[in-house]
């Protein structure tokens, strides 16, 4: 299944072509969804910015495209409305057919892949060591994944990588803190468990911020560390491995699936990026600091403000970590696009560092590296997201408390309907409603915005919300079953798609839009588009199932209609799959 924009794009820049040869520079997008169900399904504006070039009126170089376009396959013939407008409705026939093909095969191998699929580098997540989880992850990890699922189903080779804080400063701090308060932490496995350890870490950053002495003997610790001291290394080896298993036991929870390369990875290579800069002239001194001056980026007092890249005494920032991962990345992995997920606060350390990898040509017009900025979660009052005691939420107690909440539904819904389930059963539900709910939630906003945190909301049954979809999958689903409609049914029957209510043919334009809405979030690194897609595609099946009788239908009709339950059914799960939410056959 080919996005029919993309058809109707090419049907387009042909018979423009043949209507006038020489160059007009196209945009890329000439056919967009209609504003209103007035003009039709799609709308083609071109005629309107061609007029200057070509020298003529719109309405006349509309129709000299219409003359010349061959769209009959899928439309209904074009009009032309207002100054220019070209205006398109979608055939019945077209739309019966095109389910019926549908109906043929499996979804996921019905939806046509990218032409030229590229490698791309996914960095998300990237949660500090000997620090928990918090709810400032949450975003990262969720949108991270979201768009590498995406990046996979559309065809593309997706690195997951976990830019894990793992190297640095603050391990000579707690290294030297340990080695006097519990130093068999140093020595023995599983000697603390990761809430003791970040106990610890605030009391070896108060140290170091407060002590002097203890300052210099953290500072010593580093060295001997990036010296390669056994000793520390052994040390450091056992914090790492503590925070590790704590935070997969977080993946697991949420299905993510991530590879780690720390900030400790690509320590080898930070004096080769020192070198590089100075070979090519971008390095300054500046109060005994070596620094990158950038362009666009000025102080307070306008003057250019510098990126340091190695400090006074000689140790280096995570701006040279980040040039060093870029160059890895670039040489030795051999991607065509790297994508950050962090937060919106790091935009202009983004766009510092991006810049300094092209003056440096690190990063060349063959690679593309793009920051993708998300907002904060904040609680009911607007403000940041925290316990009451006033600290930050641990990304571990929201999902516990969500999962929960969601049990404590259920079962009060389960007494209201007097109905008896298995333990089991209400675990399943429970859980997957609970972090389906947390990841829906943050999925459906606009990511560059700030949203406000609400377990009421997200665990609503009525609203864009998680339950709403799953709930609206499961009652398919119930449909398909009391009716024995499966793929075998389906391969058996074959049913004949008829299109007779309009509540059909609005439900039917949905089922094919998919394609299109995965390359506009493809594209625009938006997983909000696929949440709007679904919620409008749920309740669109709820109005034809209102309006129009599946079961006492006669046939045809009553296995066409069972035809679409059994495609819509199938759309959700794999929209859903690609938010990274699972599905439940009943709730």
């Amino acid at each position: 299944m080919r996005s029919l924009i993309k058809q109707l794009n090419q049907k387009f820049i042909i018979a423009i072509e043949k209507y006038h040869s020489i160059g007009l520079d196209l945009p890329e997008n000439l056919v967009f969804p209609a504003s209103n169900p007035q003009f039709g399904d799609y709308q083609c504006n071109i005629a309107l910015s061609l007029a200057k070039k070509v020298g003529d009126k719109p309405r006349n170089i509309a129709q000299k495209i219409i003359d010349n376009l061959e769209i009959d396959e899928f439309c209904l013939p074009p009009e032309i409305a207002g100054a220019g407008f070209i205006n398109l409705t979608l055939k019945k026939e077209y739309l019966e057919n095109s389910l019926e093909q549908l109906l043929k095969t499996s979804l996921a191998q019905a939806i046509d892949k990218v032409d030229i699929p590229q490698k791309i580098i996914v960095d998300f997540s990237s949660p500090n060591i000997a620090k928990e989880m918090h709810v400032g992850h949450l975003r990262s990890t969720i949108i991270g994944d979201c768009l590498a699922r995406v990046l996979e189903f559309r065809g593309h080779d997706v690195l997951r990588l976990n830019h894990v804080g793992d190297w640095g400063t603050q391990f000579g701090m707690l290294i030297a803190y340990l080695t006097e308060a519990y130093p068999d932490a140093l020595t023995k496995p599983d000697a603390l468990d990761l809430g003791d350890l970040v106990n610890f870490y605030k009391k070896a950053k108060e140290r170091f911020d407060h002590d002097e002495p203890f300052k210099e003997i953290a500072r010593l610790e580093v060295v001997k560390l990036q010296s390669g001291d056994s000793n520390s290394l052994k040390a450091w080896n056992l914090l790492c491995q503590q925070s590790r298993q704590e935070f997969q036991k977080i993946y697991n929870i949420l299905d993510i699936s991530l590879i780690e390369r720390g900030e400790s990875f690509y320590n080898p290579y930070l004096g080769h990026i020192i070198e590089l800069l100075r070979s090519q002239q971008l390095l300054e001194e500046n109060q005994g600091a070596h620094c990158v001056f950038l362009e666009g980026f000025n102080n307070k007092d306008g003057q250019p403000l510098p990126l340091i890249v190695q400090k006074s005494d000689g140790g280096y920032n995570y701006a040279t970590t980040d040039l060093a991962a870029l160059e890895y990345r670039v040489l030795k992995d051999g991607v065509d696009k790297i994508i950050y997920v962090t937060d919106a606060g790091q935009c202009d350390h983004f766009a510092q560092v991006f810049q300094v990898a092209k003056k440096a040509k690190i990063l060349t017009q063959k690679v593309e590296a793009i920051h993708v900025p998300f907002g904060l979660v904040q609680g009911e009052d607007g403000k940041k997201l925290k316990t009451r005691s006033g600290e930050t939420v641990k990304l571990k107690d929201l999902l516990t408390e969500a999962v929960k909440r969601a049990r404590d539904d259920l079962q009060t819904r389960l007494l209201e309907e007097n109905r008896t389930e298995t333990q089991d059963f209400i675990d399943e539900v429970a859980q997957k409603v609970g972090i389906g709910a947390v990841k829906y939630a943050d999925l459906s906003q606009n990511r560059i915005s700030n949203y406000i945190f609400s377990f009421d909301k997200m665990l609503a049954l009525q609203g864009n919300t998680a339950p709403y979809m799953l709930y609206a999958y499961a009652r398919i689903q119930g449909i398909n079953r009391e009716n024995q409609v499966n793929q075998q049914f389906i391969t058996t029957s074959s049913p004949q798609i008829i299109l007779e209510d309009e509540t059909e043919v609005i439900l039917a334009k949905a089922l094919l839009e998919l394609p299109e809405v995965l390359e506009q979030v493809e594209r625009e690194l938006q997983p909000n588009r696929l949440c709007e897609y679904l919620y409008e595609l749920s309740r669109k099946f709820n109005k034809f199932y209102e309006n129009c009788q599946v079961l006492k239908s006669n046939e045809p009709l009553r296995s066409s209609r069972l035809g679409l339950c059994y495609l819509t059914a199938n759309t959700l799960r794999l929209g859903l799959s690609l938010l990274g939410i699972k599905t439940l056959e009943r709730m």
